[in-house]
Formats: structure tokens, C-alpha cells, sequence
């Protein structure tokens, strides 16, 4: 049996993939978690085979889930599955270590399937979004990202500074190489235009 671990923040869609997925016959939902961070308790407590887990979630991200298990050396495979179709998304889930890659709309069968084949060592990625992944360049670098996500929040560049422990000087630097890369006239269009692409 595999044994897989759902992190879902919609009760909803949290109940409806473990609904579907007990119809498998080799796969065994062993826990639910509705956010990031008791998904992280569920992952050290339950050590399943798979994490099935959306991208957004309170707390902690599916991606940031990812890495914490890559970066403790976790035995256990990550899936997303997400309604969000976005290249940028994928590659962000590529570098966090991610083995399967599907989005909600898709046929049940189809996450299944991505489970067995992610459990087996493969990957399962949607194969037009692996295309697009590739064709459309990510330019911020990991920081740039944080801060223009705070700054998407609302927070000003003295917050963003105290939050991250660095001076507001820097901030606003990094703050103005996304504008830049991103070709936007103001930090709100640079949050705009790299949430529609999937880099935030």
C-alpha cells in the first residue's frame, strides 16, 4: 500500500480527494491536514510514502513543504495538486524537489496515477505546463521574490526591512531590480505581473 497524506486548506476538496483516492486499491490515505504547518507535524508524525498537498496553504506552502523535506532528507515524495497552471509554479516546484505536478481539473485517475508513479521514483508532471515551464524564465532571485511578496502584502519597505532583518536601503534595492526585471512602472505592477506568472 502507498501510503499518502493529504495537506488541503478547502474541507471541501480535502474531503473529496480522500473520498476518490479510497477507491484505490493500493493506496491508503493515512491523515488530512487543512494547513501547512500541522501538515509538517503529520509529515514527522506519520511519515507517509507521499504528501499530497496544494500550492497555497496557511502557514506554510506546499512548496515551502517541499523543501523542508528535501532539506531534512525525508523519505517521503511530494505531489501538488493545485488549480494553478502556472509555469512559474512548476519550476518553483521542480527546484523544491517536487516529483509529481497535477492540477485539480484533471481526471481523478490522473492524480492516482501520479501518486504510483512518484512513489515508483518517476515524475508526473502535466506535459503543456512542462513545455511552458521551460520557455518562460523565472528572473527574480530568491530574495527579490520575498520581498516583493511582502510588498504585495502591503507592508512597507521599513517593515519588510525590520521582518527580514535587513536595512531599508537594501529593501528598497531589491525592491527596484524586480521592478526592473519584471519591466514594471511600480512595485505593484512588478507583484501583479510576477503573481500572474506563477513567480511569486
Amino acid at each position: 500500500m502507498i501510503r499518502v497524506l493529504l495537506a488541503e486548506d478547502q474541507a471541501m476538496v480535502r474531503g473529496a480527494l480522500a473520498a476518490l483516492l479510497a477507491l484505490e486499491p493500493d493506496i491508503e490515505v493515512v491523515g488530512a491536514a487543512p494547513d501547512g504547518v500541522s501538515a509538517w507535524r503529520e509529515v514527522e508524525r506519520l511519515m507517509p510514502d507521499v504528501l499530497v498537498t496544494d500550492i497555497e496553504m496557511p502557514g506554510l506552502t506546499g512548496l515551502e513543504l517541499a523543501q523542508r523535506i528535501r532539506r531534512h532528507e525525508l523519505p517521503v515524495r511530494v505531489v501538488i495538486a493545485t488549480t494553478f497552471a502556472r509555469a512559474g509554479f512548476l519550476r518553483r516546484a521542480l527546484d523544491a524537489g517536487v516529483g509529481g505536478y497535477v492540477l485539480k481539473d484533471a481526471p481523478a485517475e490522473q492524480l492516482a496515477n501520479a501518486i504510483r508513479q512518484v512513489h515508483r521514483g518517476g515524475r508526473a508532471i502535466d506535459p503543456q505546463l512542462a513545455v511552458d515551464a521551460w520557455s518562460d524564465a523565472d528572473p527574480l532571485n530568491d530574495r527579490e521574490r520575498q520581498v516583493l511578496r511582502l510588498a504585495g502584502d502591503g507592508m512597507s519597505a521599513g517593515d519588510i526591512a525590520a521582518q527580514l532583518n535587513l536595512s531599508a536601503g537594501t529593501v528598497r534595492n531589491y525592491l527596484s531590480e524586480a521592478i526592473g526585471k519584471l519591466g514594471a512602472a511600480n512595485r505593484v505592477e512588478a507583484y501583479r505581473l510576477a503573481r500572474q506568472k506563477g513567480w511569486l
